[in-house]
Parts: C-alpha cells; structure tokens; sequence
C-alpha cells in the first residue's frame, strides 16, 4: 500500500490545485495521507485546516505531522488535544 504528503497551501490557487491532486489520488486508496508542518510549527495552522478538510470531505484517512522540536510538553498537548477534539486520529511526530 502506499501513503501520500500534501504541504498544507499557502494561497487559493494552491488549494486548488492541492484539491484536485487529492481528488485523482483518492481512488488509488491510500492507506493513509499525510499534512506536513513546517520547522516549529510554522504551518500548524494551515496544517490544521487541511487536515479537518481531508478528514470532513473525504474517505482518505488524514495523518497530521506534528514538529515538536522546541516546543514545550504543554504546547504539544494542546495541538493534539485539538487534533483529536477534530476527528484525527493518526499523527505523524517529529
């Protein structure tokens, strides 16, 4: 089986685009897809948002990665409370 990584989009038009890349991948049925997250957490947001996208209008099974380098234990448990409060429940921790 394989597994697909998708950067979360910084602009409209690379949504776009990332919804029909999703959209041809989708029948190849991953096991599972996963959301990059930039050094730090600098995408968590954009990160977040595609994930609950994927999770909410598809059949693929999100995998959120989650930077933890130089993050505090409280900042890691909170992101994934909120990932799980969401529906995730596959993360991928760096």
């Amino acid at each position: 089986r394989v597994s697909f990584e998708f950067f979360p989009p910084k602009t409209p038009a690379m949504e776009e685009s990332l919804w029909q890349a999703i959209t041809r991948l989708a029948p190849l049925d991953p096991a599972f897809v996963s959301v990059t997250d930039g050094a730090g957490g600098s995408t968590r947001e954009r990160t977040h948002r595609t994930v609950k996208r994927i999770l909410d209008e598809t059949t693929l099974k999100p995998a959120a990665h989650l930077t933890c380098f130089g993050a505090s234990r409280d900042g890691v448990d909170e992101v994934i409370r909120e990932y799980w409060e969401t529906g995730v429940r596959h993360i991928v921790s760096l």
